[in-house]
């Protein structure tokens, strides 16, 4: 697929998984796609400035085995894989998983072989093995819906570390002037998120986004339509996903990870390992302590 998309990463993320209800009562942190969501993601969620080429330059100083929570569809699976890395992709969208589990048999043998794909959960590791790194990209960690969640995927992602292990992600900071500005307020704003070309259908499809914030919650609502054109222009096919986001303060996510027995190395304020500015970008290493 190709095409362009224009978002604001100050408010949050440019795409993300869909909430729903867990029938347990547990709200889920890595939320499921239904599959004509998962068709679209790759043209939407396209990263970060830079944040690829810093995940990799972690993971080369870390070696092998490697996690990756929240691996989607495998954006992050093949470039760890093509770096000659054993790497293990969690995560709870059995769609997503489909469509990278295809993007990695379409590698070469040696490479396709350091790949293990598992359907999980985040706040419930289980692996029976340790790694060297654990990484979280692309505000993963955001679907982690209470501090409740939090804590069991941290204490649960430390358990998975090896000594010394690192755990490294990232999350938005909340530009606290934008959010204010929006708070409670949606349907005011329709912003078109993306256009793309969809190949398997011809179809153009369009994407369009308005948002809601709830300050006392934390939560960031954004709710996305999706449309594909036919030929003359009209909507052949329209799919509505709504989503929820808390987003986390630094000192809070100072406090949760010493809590759950991590030493931070360093808190950067983008992929070039910039200072920390707020409203930008928290990207965190943290060390497993013993």
């Amino acid at each position: 697929m190709s095409g362009s998309h224009t978002t604001d990463h100050r408010l949050g993320p440019p795409f993300a998984r869909t909430p729903s209800p867990d029938p347990g009562g547990k709200e889920r942190p890595m939320q499921q796609f239904a599959g004509a969501d998962a068709v679209y993601y790759d043209s939407i969620a396209t990263g970060l400035p830079g944040d690829v080429e810093f995940y990799l330059s972690e993971i080369r100083r870390a070696g092998s085995p490697v996690l990756e929570l929240g691996c989607g569809t495998g954006r992050m699976l093949v470039p760890i894989a093509l770096e000659g890395i054993d790497v293990v992709g969690l995560d709870m969208a059995p769609a997503m998983l489909d469509i990278a589990r295809a993007k990695v048999a379409a590698l070469p043998d040696q490479v396709r072989d350091r790949v293990e794909i598992v359907h999980g959960d985040m706040r419930d590791i289980s692996l029976n093995r340790r790694f060297k790194l654990v990484l979280i990209p692309y505000r993963a960690f955001l679907h982690l819906m209470t501090v409740e969640d939090q804590r069991a995927a941290l204490t649960s992602i430390h358990e998975h570390l090896e000594d010394g292990g690192r755990l490294v992600f990232d999350v938005f900071d909340p530009n606290l002037d934008m959010i204010a500005a929006h708070s409670s307020h949606i349907g005011t704003v329709l912003t078109r998120l993306a256009d793309f070309d969809i190949p398997e259908s011809g179809r153009k499809a369009m994407v369009w986004e308005t948002r809601e914030y709830d300050l006392e919650r934390q939560v960031l609502t954004e709710y996305r339509i999706f449309e594909e054109l036919d030929d003359q222009g009209v909507v052949a096919k329209k799919t509505y996903t709504p989503l929820e986001l808390r987003w986390i303060y630094r000192y809070e996510m100072v406090h949760l990870l010493e809590l759950c027995g991590f030493e931070i190395e360093a808190l950067y304020g983008d992929f070039n390992r910039g200072s920390f500015k707020p409203g930008g970008e928290q990207v965190w290493v943290a060390r497993a302590a013993g």
